[in-house]
């Protein structure tokens, strides 16, 4: 395993995190935790190398916090990075104590004396404003380190690059948390604006959300595989890892195979060194990836929420799955659970009122509109 500095903190952890809102559940499609494999994963990645373990409030309907405490048993608290999430984004979530309140429960879910990280969740720019900074939630964060139930502050981000400089420019963070793989690039530079100022640089869906984990379509794009592999999961994490400014790859590592698979590619002596010829499948995969795509989207999430609580991201994901991979079953039966199952929230695209908020978020400048449409046609039929 090979380590990297955590921003200016002189934490070194693990290349590759284990991201523990996809565990093993007990039913495919539903959010139950499979607790004994999930403890048993956890603790096979940590002993292998991993040491930095992140999770959230809402994963797995508020259960994978209470699964990741009981993986810390038995001495492994002490070999880890804990990072856990402040869920400011809940609609009851509207007073200032309400930081603590949370902050305690989570500690009890853990079962934990302290946080090492723990990051505002999922914050976008009307999040920062009218909740972290207009309920002074800075300095109930400051107070608890000083009470040493946490030792750092940070936050995980969906929203456009000027908004993160933002956040990045009032100097108030020492870590954050965004998406960033070989088909969403936006967050580029500011990844390098980070580091620069002193932020250690979490990436969280390194491999798309698992657009980059399928099996290729037929002839499109499978001569760009590495031999002996049938899909780019090796080039997803190897790209991001190129990147000197990242400190983490998060990874949801819901099985066996896909931990030892992940494990393998960053142990390797290479594992951060892109080849001209990598260089050139990565450019040409996120080109065809974009041409086989009606809808382009790269899943950063600016988009939501919706205000009607359409579950936009995940319903050009599953266009996604449904038009490039060909998994038209899967595509439209992971739709039809929206709103039905606690991974999957919100409403389908019938929901869609043409409020046009989401076009004016859009970095990509889809007419989300017509592709909900659409992807209702495609998905709901």
């Amino acid at each position: 395993m090979h380590y990297r500095k955590l921003g200016k903190t002189g934490i070194e952890v693990s290349a590759l995190g284990f991201g523990c809102m996809r565990l093993p559940t007990l039913k495919p499609g539903e959010p139950a935790i499979n607790r004994e494999e999930a403890i048993r994963l956890i603790r096979k990645g940590i002993d292998s190398g991993i040491n930095y373990i992140d999770t959230a409030y809402p994963y797995h309907a508020k259960e994978s916090e209470i699964v990741v405490g009981q993986s810390l048993k038995d001495g492994y608290r002490e070999k880890v990075t804990l990072v856990t999430k402040c869920p400011v984004g809940l609609p009851d979530f509207t007073e200032p104590a309400h930081y603590d309140k949370y902050l305690n429960e989570q500690l009890e879910k853990l079962d934990v004396d302290y946080l090492d990280f723990y990051l505002f969740h999922s914050i976008n720019g009307k999040t920062f404003h009218e909740k972290v900074l207009g309920l002074n939630l800075i300095e109930r964060a400051q107070a608890a380190k000083e009470a040493g139930k946490i030792k750092h502050i940070g936050f995980s981000f969906h929203d456009k690059p000027e908004v993160l400089k933002e956040i990045i420019d009032t100097g108030h963070f020492e870590l954050m948390l965004v998406q960033y793989n070989i088909i969403d690039q936006v967050n580029e530079e500011m990844l390098a604006y980070a580091a620069e100022n002193g932020l250690a640089v979490a990436i969280m869906g390194p491999v798309g959300g698992g657009r980059l984990a399928g099996i290729p379509p037929p002839r499109s794009m499978q001569h760009w595989l590495t031999a002996d592999r049938n899909n780019f999961v090796d080039l997803a994490l190897k790209f991001v890892l190129s990147n000197p400014n990242v400190s983490v790859a998060l990874s949801g590592m819901g099985s066996e195979e896909m931990l030892d698979d992940n494990l393998k590619l960053v142990s390797k002596e290479n594992y951060n060194l892109l080849t001209s010829d990598e260089k050139d499948r990565i450019q040409n995969i996120a080109n065809k990836f974009k041409e086989l795509s009606d809808v382009v989207c790269t899943g950063c999430g600016y988009c939501m929420p919706c205000p009607n609580e359409v579950n936009i991201k995940e319903i050009f994901d599953f266009l996604i799955r449904y038009q490039v991979y060909g998994q038209e079953e899967d595509a439209k039966s992971m739709y039809a659970q929206i709103g039905k199952v606690g991974w999957l929230p919100g409403k389908d695209a019938t929901a869609c009122v043409e409020c046009e908020e989401c076009l004016e978020k859009c970095p990509q400048k889809i007419p989300i509109i017509e592709q909900l449409k659409e992807a209702h046609q495609i998905l709901g039929n």
